[in-house]
């Protein structure tokens, strides 16, 4: 059986490279819902019946847990696919409260950049209310990056123009900690570290989402143990889109390969 990832699009490939890092044993598939990315410019209505059927779709390639690698998908249909569906169903949300506990000693604010709709859910506030006990944290929407992203724009100096723009406003030597609260966000967590000054750290929720995965796996003996030789392949991927795309299909494996060069990550 697989794990499956789904996503809007490229973005949940930030969070596959992670499971694939952590979890070698195992295969996977990967759905992006193509015919409606972005998704953090629409409505929520839209956004959660694109999610109720792209996860009908993932569903039939015999997955035993789901990853919505989306924080715009979780926080706007986790909660009902959990009602739904038997099989466990990981979530994301924005790395805000290991951010505000990473500032707590040095009294440095925390920045939050994330697509309009995760900022305007009620989940997103009640999560800031939860943790951020000294008005430190603040957000910034940045809608273009997905576009970005899925144009696999990576271009240096037209990026880091695009992000001195956005930043321009902020007096970035108050703030210790940045979370990239998208999962397309740390495709550019290189170009990010270049221009933003040196004591400001970059998290995003990648890791802790994997390492809820892995427990929610042994938790219920799902975990896959190392093949023997001449059996089924350890670490294979499928790469699936709800537009049935293959030239988008070859951009997910690229995107894979960028990004595991740019986090030096060897599979």
């Amino acid at each position: 059986m697989k794990i499956g990832f789904f996503d809007s699009g490229l973005g949940g490939i930030t969070v596959l490279s992670e499971a694939l890092r952590r979890l070698p044993n195992e295969n996977f598939v990967y759905l992006a819902d193509t015919l409606h990315v972005p998704y953090g410019t629409k409505t929520p209505q839209e956004v959660c019946g694109y999610v109720k059927a792209s996860v009908q779709t993932i569903l039939k390639e015999d997955v035993k847990a789901l990853v919505i690698a989306c924080n715009t998908a979780t926080s706007i249909a986790v909660a009902e696919l959990r009602n739904e569906y038997h099989i466990p169903i990981i979530g994301m949300e924005p790395a805000v409260k290991p951010a505000v506990e990473m500032n707590r000693a040095n009294g440095k604010r925390v920045l939050v950049l994330a697509t309009p709709l995760t900022l305007k859910q009620s989940g997103y506030a009640a999560l800031v209310s939860r943790v951020d006990d000294h008005g430190s944290v603040d957000s910034l929407p940045l809608p273009e990056l997905v576009h970005y992203c899925e144009q696999l724009n990576f271009d240096r100096t037209e990026m880091a123009e695009y992000f001195n723009c956005k930043l321009a406003a902020f007096d970035l030597d108050l703030y210790g900690t940045v979370v990239l609260g998208c999962t397309h966000y740390p495709f550019y967590k290189e170009i990010l570290k270049g221009l933003l000054p040196s004591h400001i750290q970059l998290i995003d929720g990648s890791q802790g989402t994997v390492r809820r995965l892995k427990q929610v796996l042994s938790d219920r003996n799902l975990l896959a143990s190392p093949a023997k030789t001449g059996q089924s392949q350890e670490g294979h991927i499928t790469f699936l889109c709800t537009s049935q795309d293959a030239d988008y299909v070859h951009k997910m494996e690229r995107a894979l390969e960028i990004y595991a060069e740019h986090e030096k990550i060897s599979f």
